[in-house]
């Protein structure tokens, strides 16, 4: 007598239970997108310093900036400092056009450089600013001044007096932008043994982060 032994045939998948699972996916996927330029907002406004202010003005040659920030200089900064040893820092300002499903578009950048030392000899502080960075300048791209004490040098690195962060053609009428500005210390330009030591330690943390909206409204 012959026998036969069934075939197993391969169970196929239900199409339509895999088309609802892709949907859904794809569904949260967006959902996230959306979500994560209100988050990642939030958490910046969240750390802004109350003690710092930041003021735009949007002129016809374009876009300017004013800020009054707070800065403590940490104990082994000053430290440092007091030691002849000088500090960078680096203020930058991005200018971003808002955008609801993604994150926003960058559309102006502006970035200043500042080089803060002390002279043991004369007992004076030296404060450099520059819009390129240190390695890179040339002769007349520096500006340097002179103080008495760290207060006096501080208040000046505070200060932020129309500072032009756009060009006239960098915003359009009627259209939210973001404007994030933020000031660090560069431990990068610290010398190889300070930057090995300062590695990973909060008391070499320095940075003050503000963001706020601009709206360009048509002229009056």
């Amino acid at each position: 007598m012959d026998s036969s032994t069934p075939c197993c045939k391969k169970q196929r998948p239900d199409l339509h239970w895999v088309r609802g699972w892709a949907a859904l996916v794809a569904t949260l996927l967006l959902c996230c997108c959306m979500a994560w330029p209100t988050l990642a907002r939030a958490q910046e406004a969240a750390s802004q310093p109350l003690d710092s202010t930041m003021q735009l003005e949007r002129t016809d040659d374009g876009v300017y900036l004013n800020a009054a920030l707070h800065l403590e200089l940490p104990s082994l900064v000053e430290d440092a400092l007091y030691k002849g040893v000088a500090m960078y820092f680096v203020t930058e300002a991005e200018v971003a056009r808002e955008r609801w499903y993604w994150a926003d578009r960058q559309l102006a950048q502006a970035v200043r450089y500042l080089r803060l030392s002390y002279q043991p000899l004369t007992r004076r502080w030296r404060l450099n600013v520059s819009p390129v960075p240190f390695e890179k300048t040339g002769l007349g791209v520096v500006l340097g001044q002179n103080f008495d004490d760290l207060a006096e040098a501080l208040d000046a690195m505070q200060r932020i007096a129309r500072w032009k962060i756009a060009g006239p053609g960098a915003v359009a009428v009627g259209t939210r932008y973001r404007v994030e500005l933020s000031f660090r210390l560069d431990l990068s330009q610290l010398p190889r043994p300070l930057q090995i030591g300062a590695l990973g330690r909060s008391g070499w943390d320095l940075a003050v982060v503000l963001s706020q909206l601009l709206v360009a409204e048509p002229p009056p």
